[in-house]
């Protein structure tokens, strides 16, 4: 699974979303952390409570190396579930990366640990440390169902799930993918349209 992820997080976001069918995107603006980062692992999935990341600090017993931290709580909300410290466990846990569905703070502490990190708010505003959620559940982040074990790849694009059981299956669509977009990119330098090779000029000037 190591190999598959690898070569998922390389392929990127948006070519491992149209290879899977359009299926796994996690339609969300999401602020990509550490400029530049990509990942992809399986979800370790974390469910806070409401403004609250109790669950987060126990969860970290269990990230294994190679995982995406996937954190949540029932509606998302700019509250830092994540700041440096534990963004320091997860990476010595081996956590290949984290998406929160809140707020991140200690941005720039961020930036230098390096770790991929991407969340929906960069906030100041703190979590409480009261409230029991669910470790290792399906969880929900911008439309998407992740369950533990589904791949989550990230990048400056944003972010997309592929089932696990899907997962070598897709690595192989977007193989295809990325040969087939390798060609249409060198027709396309040396002079030709998208308009004429994609047949759209049909579409436009057929029903005029």
């Amino acid at each position: 699974m190591k190999g598959v992820c690898e070569e998922l997080a390389r392929l990127g976001v948006a070519t491992v979303y149209e290879a899977s069918g359009r299926r796994g995107l996690v339609d969300a603006p999401l602020v990509q952390v550490v400029p530049g980062s990509r990942a992809a692992g399986p979800a370790r999935t974390v469910l806070c409570g409401q403004d609250d990341n109790l669950m987060v600090h126990a969860a970290m017993e269990r990230v294994r190396p190679g995982e995406v931290l996937v954190i949540t709580m029932p509606e998302p909300a700019p509250v830092a579930l994540v700041g440096e410290l534990l963004a320091v466990q997860a990476k010595a846990r081996g956590a290949a990366g984290v998406l929160v569905d809140a707020s991140v703070r200690d941005l720039e502490e961020l930036r230098e640990l390096g770790l991929p990190v991407w969340a929906r708010w960069v906030r100041v505003r703190g979590a409480t440390k009261t409230e029991v959620g669910k470790l290792d559940a399906p969880v929900e982040v911008g439309g998407a169902t992740i369950s533990p074990g589904d791949v989550v790849v990230l990048d400056a694009d944003g972010a997309a799930v592929v089932e696990a059981g899907r997962a070598e299956e897709v690595l192989e669509a977007a193989r295809a993918r990325e040969e087939r977009e390798a060609r249409l990119r060198r027709r396309l330098e040396a002079g030709e349209l998208s308009y004429d090779l994609h047949g759209l000029r049909e579409v436009v000037e057929g029903g005029s």
